[in-house]
């Protein structure tokens, strides 16, 4: 389904707050991101959050909900136009990411990946996965000192550059699918279907939209039908609902 390479596809990753350490690539340069015409606001962003970091430290750990114990995370913001980079799908980390285990995609699947999958990042934006970035600690839903709450900042460049692309596949969740709005997209969501009482699970969801993602990867989709078939191999039941696809689960994701 990938065959046509100038239909452009995106599959919408959501972050994660865990990030890995010990990269070894230059400094953050914005101007290499993937996404050029992101690139003034992510200097805007990344400006406010690097003095929030140096001169309002006590402000940005409440903004972050970072404990005291948690103080050193500051110091990755503080750092952040100086410490080594790593490639963004090297850098976040858990759930989601080890169940894409993008590492171990064959050479086809990857080459997919590197071509569809994006980061919807609170930093900077959208990340291809070998984008260059450093660790860093932001959430969509922080409002940052002196500059305030993301979504403001962020909807009007990310929801022009996000309508150039002919499908999407949003596997945001939460304030992360506040930041831009993606008409015509095809939402995923994970739900736990118990005696027809439906909820949402953290770990279930996360688990199962690394899966998903991962067969994207392998297989490709170019329609709402293509992706309800796929997330058929990493659920227990489907719902098509216009442009939203549920996957439903009848137990824990991981015992599948």
């Amino acid at each position: 389904m990938w065959a046509t390479s100038l239909w452009r596809v995106l599959v919408l990753l959501p972050p994660s707050e865990g990030k890995a350490t010990g990269g070894d690539g230059p400094p953050l340069d914005l101007d290499s991101l993937s996404f050029p015409a992101l690139t003034k606001t992510r200097a805007h962003v990344v400006t406010h959050l690097v003095r929030a970091a140096r001169r309002q430290r006590t402000a940005l750990q409440k903004a972050l909900q970072l404990s005291d114990g948690q103080s050193a995370e500051l110091d990755k913001d503080r750092e952040l136009r100086v410490a080594p980079t790593l490639p963004a799908l090297q850098l976040y980390t858990g759930i989601v990411y080890d169940n894409l285990s993008y590492a171990t995609l064959p050479a086809k699947a990857r080459r997919a990946a590197d071509d569809s999958l994006v980061v919807a990042s609170a930093l900077f934006g959208l990340l291809r996965p070998t984008d260059r970035v450093p660790p860093y600690r932001l959430s969509a839903a922080t409002t940052v000192p002196g500059l305030g709450g993301l979504a403001p900042v962020w909807r009007p460049a990310l929801e022009k550059e996000l309508a150039r692309h002919d499908f999407v596949v949003d596997l945001r969740s939460g304030a992360y699918a506040h930041l831009a709005r993606v008409p015509g997209s095809v939402e995923v969501r994970v739900l736990r279907d118990e005696g027809g009482k439906r909820t949402v699970v953290s770990h279930d969801n996360k688990w199962t939209k690394g899966q998903l993602a991962r067969q994207l990867c392998l297989h490709g989709a170019r329609s709402v039908a293509d992706v309800a078939e796929i997330g058929r191999s990493v659920s227990d039941g489907i719902e098509v609902v216009g442009d939203r696809v549920d996957l439903l689960l009848h137990g824990l994701a991981s015992a599948r």
